[in-house]
């Protein structure tokens, strides 16, 4: 038999007992139409002509259903959970969203509404009311995942700050992988299948939605996304498989051949690459402009049409901070967008939306996954824009793996712990370094001497764990001082749980002669350290007996 609505009966599994849904905090709130809504012991979803989110329909499985399952359910179901037996299949387009039953229909004088299509599993008929995720917010449209942008209203009210937006975004806030377990399984597939060839034509002609194939999403990957989207206050947000793979597929989907774009003479090594390299086969061109520039962008705007704004603040190695509300202001009244990469703020130390700014760019491998085991790198903003930029992905393929998207969000969920000390110790360090007479110039933005250092009190709420510095000192020396260090590894990369130091001009420039090096700033004698979670008192005292040894 099939049954109708939620919650769901397996009658003909023997010794089963009764299956419902669990009960969910009631996440309504005012103002736009809900993300949850909580009706007794059923949850149920908002229309999908409002393209909200699917809330978390979470299924409590008496201790033996799993054994009454045939070995072809089990292996069907083991990628996703056992939770997870079928994607929704509601058939009659006319139902409403919201998990109605033919007894509540029947009680306001309207017809029965139509039951679900049914699934057998065995002898078993199972109603399919569970539904896989899909990209940046799910809505029941016909029982199918619709993608759609997950908006800053659609986080739960009674979550205030963002260390709980962490923990729960994604995941207690309405998960599309439907599961008890308090993490998020990962779904390791590549491809989703359809039931029948009707069904492919009408995902085929926007009728029914699916994944269909692992490089235009997958469950796991999402609630990362759905994740960050919550944190940054963005309509959506994409994931992908580094920081470089977003930062390049932005630049070729919002910048036409032949266009311009701004950047900023400070910023990461690969990005100017790939910016004075590549974007000129297409015809693309560039102005640099020193970050705190803004007569000099304002000259570019004027004098060409500039499609984008890409700069990142704080910049690497330098530290450098541009006033976002001022430059996105400027750039809006030229018709250009305003991408910034907070890779080095994160999102708890800066918000660069709410700021002006129309997308927000990181390289989720750093303070995001926070972990130094995990390559990822993400775009939130508006709907729009980020679905220009997720075509361009479907097509070039640097797709996130769901396991190191599981550790994306595993490692989110102390991300406002390990900032909180990350800033903190940074902060405190640097204060010393600036005082300490073997280190020539401190670059921090907590420090009152850092030229962007009132910009960065104004929109920023903590500056970060990385400081550079200048030793006193050459090459030789500086190198010194790092093989003295204990504590740090010397390695690319910042943002993790352990410290990492390393000298630009050897890690990253020592390809150039120390002439074309000083040409970006890069001097022999600079240091960038990244701080991680350890005790402030053993990287203070690590830090002091190297410089003593210079």
């Amino acid at each position: 038999m099939a049954v109708s609505g939620c919650p769901v009966a397996f009658s003909k599994i023997p010794s089963v007992g009764p299956f419902e849904c669990r009960s969910d905090p009631d996440f309504s709130s005012p103002g736009p139409p809900p993300r949850y809504q909580s009706t007794g012991r059923r949850v149920c979803f908002p229309s999908a002509s409002h393209h909200y989110g699917l809330s978390s329909l979470i299924f409590k499985f008496p201790p033996n259903f799993v054994r009454q399952l045939s070995t072809k359910a089990r292996r069907n179901c083991s990628n996703i959970g056992v939770a997870q037996i079928v994607a929704a299949s509601w058939t009659n387009p006319g139902v409403p969203s919201g998990c109605p039953t033919s007894s509540a229909a029947a009680s306001t004088g309207g017809p029965p509404a139509p039951a679900p299509a049914a699934v057998a599993v065995d002898s078993a008929v199972v109603d399919p009311a569970v539904v896989i995720g899909a990209e940046e917010g799910l809505v029941v449209d016909g029982g199918d995942v619709q993608f759609e942008g997950l908006g800053v209203d659609d986080v739960a009210s009674f979550l205030t700050s963002d260390g709980s937006i962490t923990v729960h975004a994604g995941e207690r806030l309405g998960r599309g992988i439907v599961t008890d377990a308090i993490t998020t399984p990962v779904v390791n597939t590549s491809a989703y299948f359809f039931k029948k060839t009707a069904e492919l034509i009408d995902f085929k002609e926007k009728r029914h939605v699916s994944f269909e194939y692992g490089r235009y999403g997958n469950p796991t990957t999402v609630v990362a996304e759905e994740k960050i989207s919550a944190l940054e206050g963005a309509e959506s947000t994409i994931i992908m498989a580094s920081g470089m793979c977003a930062s390049t597929v932005m630049l070729m989907a919002l910048v036409p051949a032949g266009g311009h774009i701004v950047t900023s003479t400070d910023c990461y090594r690969k990005t100017r690459i790939f910016i004075e390299t590549f974007l000129p086969k297409m015809g693309i061109t560039a102005t640099l402009i020193d970050p705190a520039d803004t007569a000099g962008l304002k000259a570019a705007l004027e004098e060409n049409k500039v499609s984008l704004y890409f700069t990142e603040s704080p910049t690497n190695p330098f530290l450098r901070c541009v006033d976002i509300k001022v430059v996105s202001d400027l750039c809006h009244k030229h018709g250009a967008l305003v991408c910034i990469d907070g890779t080095f703020a994160t999102p708890l130390n800066q918000k660069a939306l709410a700021l002006g700014a129309d997308m927000i760019l990181h390289s989720a491998t750093k303070f995001i996954g926070g972990h130094n085991d995990v390559l990822a790198g993400c775009i939130s903003g508006k709907q729009e824009v980020i679905d220009k930029i997720r075509v361009l992905h479907h097509v070039l393929g640097g797709t996130l793996n769901p396991n190191a998207a599981y550790l994306i969000i595993r490692g989110m969920k102390t991300l406002h712990l390990r900032v909180q000390q990350q800033n903190s110790t940074a902060q405190r360090m640097a204060e010393i370094l600036e005082a300490h007479p073997k280190v020539k110039r401190v670059y921090y933005l907590g420090l009152p001497s850092h030229p962007e250092h009132l910009i960065a009190k104004k929109q920023m709420t903590g500056f970060g764990g990385v400081v550079s510095f200048e030793i006193d000192g050459d090459l030789k020396s500086t190198i010194k001082f790092v093989d003295s260090l204990k504590i740090p590894y010397i390695a690319p990369s910042f943002g993790g749980c352990e410290s990492i130091v390393d000298q630009p001009a050897i890690m990253s420039y020592w390809d150039l002669c120390r002439e074309d090096r000083e040409k970006y700033g890069i001097k022999d004698n600079l240091v960038r350290f990244s701080f991680g979670v350890e005790d402030f008192k053993d990287l203070k005292a690590d830090v002091l007996q190297a410089l003593d040894q210079i």
